[in-house]
């Protein structure tokens, strides 16, 4: 079993939203950054958005600013990626991933726990 669970994808109409949840099931979250990766068809996993263990949010890719929020619930050992006004470049498959630190890093190799993946599809 993975460590952590990524859940809320779908396919969706462009313009509507998502919530993608994703929760640790054998990894305690609360003292990691947690980030959130997308892997579009053909091309490599990009870091879309990370918080700090502090709650501090980080967009990293211009793509998302303005339209996905990120949050975490360290009550529930939870994160969350709100994604509003979907694109159909948004298409692709979600990670959730817990950071090796407690701030944020661009790089896949300094995250320690990662979801299964959650698909999400957009198209008209």
């Amino acid at each position: 079993q993975l460590p952590l669970v990524d859940s809320g994808g779908g396919s969706v109409a462009p313009g509507e939203s998502l919530r993608l949840s994703c929760t640790g099931s054998e990894f305690t979250l609360e003292t990691h950054s947690i980030g959130w990766f997308r892997q579009a068809p053909g091309k490599e996993r990009e870091l879309l958005f990370c918080i700090t263990a502090n709650r501090v949010p980080t967009p990293y890719s211009d793509s998302v600013k303005g339209r996905f929020t990120i949050s975490r619930d360290d009550a529930k050992n939870m994160a969350f990626l709100q994604m509003n006004n979907l694109q159909l470049e948004d298409t692709g498959v979600y990670y959730c991933a817990a950071g090796q630190y407690q701030l944020c890093s661009l790089y896949p190799s300094n995250y320690i726990a990662w979801g299964q993946g959650t698909p999400v599809t957009v198209s008209s």
